[in-house]
């Protein structure tokens, strides 16, 4: 037998734990015997439960997998084929080992929870941590779409919890020439919870696959969707062959199953070779880089915001201006009036489109701001929410308020403007105090339209700053949403007059069309 490199003392364990299953477990009979292994629940809650298999040795080798697909395509019998191969299981010995049972009530799609698999056996020279995650895209819908990256988060936030992943494992029948629009939002779902140093651990796991099983790759290549890349700059990929695990009372299998078990142990092999040589993602300093590269993209819509409700407040101001200058001659004898179009906040409901599926923001209600939009659609609870510090205060809204002044809720505030009748008794009101003379009014109007100049400026450097961190530190799936605020940012940099900067936006405006041409023709048809 080829995996491990085998010796006969090592092979002689093998055996013994494969009798000790096959005397302790529940059988299922047939032409190959199934043997539910027995397991120690560590953790079962609601959205993570967590159970073992075998005794842990802390100085054996440990590697942990997540592993992420849709709905039916086969990921518990995925799982169940590496626990096989740990086992040593030869086709000789016509059994199969499943540690999630594949036929019965507790199949793949029935799972509605996150499940951490820890396998640990004797004479392996490793132990494997599987995390499994619930189909994407059930008949539950886009609501348990969400509960899956919320206890992703919340497994790897915990102290208990998986805290270094050394492969994120995209699941995919063989036979997909094209990534369907739900396929696709699937796994940006999935690499959202991920920095972008993740990208070379991102690895693909091909179901039902045959010798030239190659309609899947293509199809992932053509997407651009963030993997490691081969010296060939192909995806890295591993073949797994689900055939012959339809009916196990039939002796017509035998071919399939012994052809199954050998492309298992050559495949396992592989990926082994692959997770010894690549670096481990530390998840504590990804959720880190994560929470930054959030809040800078919050930060880029809200200070947008902030620049539009400035340039209203500066047209108000030339308006009143231009009422001052029109009621010169009179300003002292008489009362007068004047019309402004008044800058104001309402809330609306949010529109679906590609970047708010789920048309959520975390808005907080003393600044009247949209602190997160697209915000945490995961997040229950808003001290999570990723643009609240460790204190649980805001790190975007003006007033950094803390998280339980803020709400979440399908509405974001939406700047307007009406006509307000103004008077001169408003003016003195709001001038007299500093200026004295309401001949001296116009100076202030004029000293206020300044300082709001100055403002916008600092705003949109602000935003500018933000873009060219955060374009630093995404993950290629963000740049979509980061392309739809450039044009807005390229024209306040050119009011400005910086043109080293602009020429730096568009430049990586240019870029980033290129490279996120699939993403792009996916967000612009589900407008």
């Amino acid at each position: 037998m080829a995996q491990f490199h085998c010796s006969s003392q090592r092979k002689e364990d093998m055996k013994k734990q494969l009798n000790e299953i096959s005397r302790t477990s529940r059988s299922i009979k047939g032409f190959i015997t199934r043997y539910i292994l027995n397991t120690k629940t560590v953790l079962d809650g609601e959205s993570v439960k967590r159970v073992a298999f075998g005794e842990k040795q802390k100085n054996k080798p440990h590697k942990t997998i997540l592993i992420v697909g849709e709905t039916g395509v086969g990921k518990s019998t995925l799982i169940n084929s590496m626990v096989n191969y740990l086992l040593g299981v030869e086709s000789e010995d016509r059994i199969w080992c499943e540690i999630i049972e594949t036929k019965g009530d507790q199949t793949d799609s029935q799972t509605h929870a996150v499940t951490v698999y820890d396998v640990f056996t004797e004479h392996c020279p490793f132990s494997l941590t599987v995390i499994d995650t619930p189909g994407f895209g059930s008949t539950e819908g886009k609501k348990e779409d969400l509960s899956v990256a919320e206890s992703l988060h919340e497994l790897f936030k915990s102290k208990n919890g998986v805290h270094e992943l050394d492969a994120v494992c995209l699941v995919m029948f063989s036979s997909t020439v094209r990534l369907t629009e739900r396929l696709y939002y699937v796994f940006n779902a999935v690499l959202s919870l991920f920095g972008n140093d993740v990208e070379k651990n991102i690895v693909l796991f091909i179901t039902h696959a045959s010798a030239k099983s190659n309609n899947a790759i293509k199809a992932i290549k053509e997407s651009k969707v963030p993997c490691a890349l081969t010296a060939e700059g192909d995806p890295v990929y591993f073949r797994f062959n689900n055939s012959h695990y339809e009916d196990f009372d039939d002796e017509k299998i035998s071919d399939d199953y012994q052809a199954s078990l050998k492309l298992l142990n050559t495949t396992m092999e592989s990926f082994l070779t692959f997770l010894k040589e690549i670096k481990p993602i530390n998840l504590k300093k990804t959720e880190e880089v994560l929470r930054s590269r959030k809040q800078l993209t919050a930060s880029i819509s809200n200070i947008q915001d902030k620049i539009k409700l400035m340039e209203l407040k500066q047209k108000e101001l030339k308006d009143t201006k231009e009422a001052l200058k029109k009621h010169e001659k009179t300003i002292d004898s008489q009362n007068w009036e004047y019309y402004v179009n008044e800058p104001y906040k309402e809330k609306e409901s949010i529109k679906k489109s590609f970047w708010s599926m789920f048309p959520e923001a975390t808005c907080c209600r003393v600044c009247e701001e949209n602190c997160h939009y697209p915000g945490c659609w995961w997040v229950s609870d808003l001290s999570w929410c990723s643009v609240m510090d460790s204190m649980g205060n805001c790190t975007v809204c003006t007033g950094k308020c803390h998280y339980t002044k803020h709400v979440k809720e399908g509405k974001i505030y939406v700047t307007k403007t009406r006509k307000v009748k103004k008077t001169k008794e408003d003016l003195k009101k709001k001038y007299e105090t500093k200026y004295g003379d309401i001949k001296n009014f116009m100076s202030g109007i004029e000293n206020d339209v300044r300082e709001m100049e100055k403002e916008k400026i600092r705003l949109v450097k602000e935003c500018h700053d933000c873009v060219i961190l955060m374009e630093d530190i995404a993950l290629k799936s963000d740049s979509v949403f980061t392309l739809q605020h450039l044009d807005f940012l390229i024209e306040k940099v050119k009011e400005t007059g910086n043109t080293d900067q602009v020429q730096k936006l568009e430049e990586m405006k240019k870029r980033m069309e290129e490279n996120s041409a699939k993403a792009f023709s996916v967000f612009k048809s589900m407008q």
